[in-house]
């Protein structure tokens, strides 16, 4: 899963720079958003997908367990 993530991000990244819509004001998605505004627009929605998933698949699992009270806690219930 790994790898299907740093490969996504890599695409996107590739994605972003949209050098064929670059200077295009037509044609318009909606009626009224520009075909490049519409490109960046989905790349956002996209990035933050992948995000999620490497969140939420990829997130390594032992910074979640819990080690105890923190020495700095520990002093606090004095």
């Amino acid at each position: 899963m790994k790898l299907v993530v740093i490969g996504s991000i890599v695409l996107l990244a590739i994605l972003h720079h949209d050098f064929w819509w670059w200077d295009a004001k037509e044609p318009l998605v909606f009626g009224f958003i520009p075909i490049g505004l519409a490109w960046h627009s989905f790349i956002s929605i996209a990035a933050g997908v992948i995000g999620l998933v490497a969140v939420t698949c990829c997130w390594p699992k032992h910074l979640d367990e819990d080690d105890g009270p923190s020495p700095v806690h520990a002093g606090e219930e004095r």
